[in-house]
């Protein structure tokens, strides 16, 4: 029975196609994973916790050998200081030094010889240099009160008898002039000169160093080692110690120094149980790693067969941006296998796509070229023009010279609408169109109308497309004048690499809604009114032949008139001939 139940799950896991092959990973990842990974990870905390504990022994060493070093360095040039001043007063030549204000030429001149002396010797770290005399009288900078000595805890302990340097260790400075007390802390020196025959015996070098880079240091080996610092002097009296409570232990581990200068000890306390946290963290590591190693084997399996799939998503994604419309898009083929192969396939089935849409955009514009030729194709010119000048000998022979000049201008406007051999045309070849245009309506209105116009001659060149502007002024007259009244004013003027054609009339203007009504009409829309082809022909000519950048804005206030600005880039007539001014 149970064989037979084996049989039938072995024989699930090994015909199952996707199932199964992502089960196998599964549990081969795990077999191949957990047996190693125990034993690597057994062996790996011995060694890793005897070379931390190793190192880490040899850190605190070595840090506190640096904190000698440092102490060593301030002690010995505080100690070189005293004994370049000692050697000073020691010198018969220079007994002119008293034990109080000096009151002779002499007395203030070896004053201010042996002040500059202090001032020499002082440092970037020093705060005060003075020789302190039996008096009370002392040399030095005027900033400090001999009366607030016995602020220091150490000065206290200091006797006339005393001899040789005496360490005042760490305080604050309090002892300044007034409230010039800043409560720096301060590494104190002080000598007493034993002199007998000399009249500063007894009297006492003080030296003061700020001591804000030696405690800096200090709390820096704290925090990083999170040991407990002390600094006794020889006597076993504490000059320095770590304000965290801490009690010894025999299991302590314990770095020891002595200096040199001075005498001072060293001592770092770490309990065992902060020494060897890092080799316990890392027993912990392992531990939790060989607990969740099949979890994580399971992980990294599905990791790795999300390669493969990563790979079907990719494409799924491609397919869905090109449902989009997006047809620049493109899949990474990054093998030869059968989802290589599909890879490939779909990044020439998308460039095919793409190139049958710009030959069908290309199809739609040259579509849309040949609909305005065929709009002017509607009329016969040939029996237009025969037509027209007919009628215009006729009226010259009746004497109706009116009718012969709007007959005239009106043939010289349809010559130059009709001729589509050209879609664009010189500037200046548009403005005489217009000319005889307004001259149609000049007979029509009488003097109804002014009109100005402001183009400078070396724009004329400039190419615009055919028949833009006079759908333009039908409007003007059709829409916005009463009778042909009002004024029209046209200027042409340069901006940088375009041009900006501004037209505006003080007629009927147009209404809020119907303006955005044709701002927002489509370019196949059919024109509106009596204007030609409107202004949303126009504008559509200006964006197919320049770019959808291109193109009218019309600005217009009911009862105050239209303005409208065209702006399009500068483009000359071709040196072969192309786009001739007839």
């Amino acid at each position: 029975m149970w064989s037979h139940f084996f049989k039938k799950v072995y024989h699930r896991f090994s015909i199952r196609s996707y199932f199964s092959i992502r089960t196998k990973l599964l549990f081969c990842f795990l077999i191949v994973t957990i047996i190693p990974l125990l034993s690597l990870g057994a062996l790996n905390y011995y060694q890793s916790a005897i070379v931390i504990n190793s190192q880490f022994g040899k850190y605190g060493e070595n840090t506190v050998a640096q904190l000698d070093q440092q102490i060593s360095s301030a002690l010995n040039r505080m100690s070189q200081t005293t004994g370049t001043i000692y050697s000073y007063l020691l010198d018969p030549a220079r007994g002119g030094l008293g034990d109080h204000v000096p009151t002779t030429y002499q007395e203030i001149m070896d004053k201010d010889d042996f002040e500059a002396l202090l001032k020499s010797l002082k440092t970037d770290l020093t705060r005060g240099i003075y020789l302190i005399t039996r008096s009370g009288y002392y040399y030095g900078e005027n900033n400090l009160d001999v009366s607030k000595l016995n602020n220091i805890p150490a000065w206290q302990s200091i006797t006339y008898s005393s001899k040789g340097p005496y360490w005042l260790g760490f305080y604050p400075m309090n002892h300044g002039m007034g409230d010039s007390d800043t409560e720096e802390p301060i590494l104190g020196l002080a000598v007493r000169i034993n002199n007998p025959a000399g009249t500063q015996h007894g009297s006492t070098i003080l030296i003061e160093e700020n001591a804000e880079v030696l405690l800096h240091m200090f709390h820096m080996f704290e925090e990083d080692t999170k040991a407990h610092l002390m600094i006794t002097d020889s006597e076993g009296q504490p000059i320095y110690q770590s304000e965290s409570p801490f009690t010894p232990n025999e299991s302590d581990v314990v770095w020891n120094r002595t200096l040199t200068a001075n005498g001072w000890k060293i001592e770092a306390r770490l309990s065992s149980k902060a020494f060897y946290f890092s080799s316990s963290l890392i027993r912990y590591n392992t531990v939790l790693v060989a607990i969740v190693s099949c979890l994580l084997a399971f992980g990294l399996a599905y990791i790795f067969s999300s390669k493969f799939t990563a790979r079907i998503r990719r494409l799924k994604d491609s397919m869905q941006k090109v449902s989009f419309g997006k047809l620049h898009t493109r899949t990474l083929v990054e093998g030869k296998d059968e989802l290589g192969s599909l890879d490939t396939s779909f990044n020439r089935m998308v460039g095919g796509i793409q190139s049958l849409v710009e030959e069908v955009e290309q199809s739609e514009r040259l579509k849309k070229e040949a609909e305005l030729k065929a709009f002017h194709y509607q009329i016969n010119p040939h029996l237009l023009f025969n037509t027209l000048n007919s009628i215009q000998w006729k009226a010259r022979l009746q004497g109706a010279e009116d009718i012969r000049q709007m007959l005239y201008h009106l043939t010289m406007v349809l010559e130059g609408n009709l001729d589509i051999s050209q879609e664009l045309i010189t500037l200046g070849r548009e403005l005489r169109m217009i000319e005889h245009f307004l001259k149609i309506q000049e007979i029509r209105y009488g003097s109804a109308f002014s009109y100005e116009q402001t183009c400078g001659e070396e724009l004329k060149p400039y190419l615009i497309p055919r028949m833009t502007l006079q759908p333009l002024f039908e409007n003007i007259f059709f829409h916005g004048f009463e009778d042909g009244k009002g004024n029209i004013s046209l200027s042409v003027q340069e901006e940088g690499e375009h041009l900006l054609l501004t037209l505006s009339d003080d007629g009927a203007g147009i209404t809020e809604e119907k303006l955005r009504t044709l701002m927002l009409a489509k370019p196949e829309s059919k024109p509106q009114g009596r204007g030609g082809l409107g202004v949303q022909n126009a504008n559509q000519k200006f964006k197919l032949h320049f770019g959808q950048q291109y193109g009218l804005t019309v600005q217009s206030t009911k009862g105050e008139g239209t303005t409208i600005i065209i702006r399009w880039p500068k483009k000359e007539e071709s040196p072969h001939g192309d786009n001739q001014d007839h």
